[in-house]
């Protein structure tokens, strides 16, 4: 988070959570399909985080923080996977949306992720440069840590992602499992 530009859109991602739940749906729709379902395509799924998060056809720049464990070098769910190679530091052009840049955040031995989470949020939510940000926290682990940042953010246009409807203030909500059906390449057709 030693980042001193901010871009005025910014995904903040729970990388662990994120691959658990498409764990998750990747093992439930292979049994409901009966076929293999592919890793998730990140940047699909980014880009779909994107426009739930209200960011109209343009050409942006939006800035994407995966915060992951210290013992996770890779996602086991998503491609491309691995933090330090392929991702922290690299950058992807949408045709509509524009250039998204990646980052890779490392929790060490000083903070718990939820805590490294927490922390990254609150400072996003107080750089005046940052107008629009799409946040994929585990409310299941740390909700309350995460709402009264979210309650308290002022001028900011905030969505959470989840998998569940959330209570409380400042933020829209939208749910995670839409997008990343799409980014494992799951369709209203299959399910004809």
């Amino acid at each position: 988070m030693e980042t001193t530009e901010w871009c005025e859109n910014v995904i903040l991602v729970d990388a662990d959570y994120v691959d658990s739940v498409a764990f998750n749906l990747t093992v439930n729709f292979e049994r409901m399909l009966n076929r293999p379902i592919a890793k998730a395509d990140l940047a699909q799924w980014l880009v779909c985080a994107a426009l739930d998060g209200g960011l109209k056809q343009g050409q942006h720049e939006v800035q994407v923080v995966l915060v992951h464990g210290k013992e996770k070098e890779a996602f086991e769910n998503f491609v491309p996977a691995n933090f330090k190679t392929e991702l922290d530091g690299m950058a992807f052009s949408d045709a509509y949306l524009g250039e998204f840049r990646l980052s890779a955040v490392r929790v060490e031995n000083l903070v718990s992720s939820e805590e490294l989470f927490a922390q990254s949020l609150e400072t996003l939510a107080d750089t005046k440069e940052v107008k629009r940000m799409v946040v994929v926290p585990d409310m299941e682990k740390y909700a309350h840590k995460i709402r009264p940042i979210l309650s308290r953010v002022d001028g900011k246009e905030i969505t959470l992602l989840s998998m569940e409807p959330q209570t409380g203030s400042g933020f829209k909500q939208e749910i995670l499992g839409y997008s990343l059906m799409n980014a494992l390449g799951i369709r209203a057709d299959d399910f004809k």
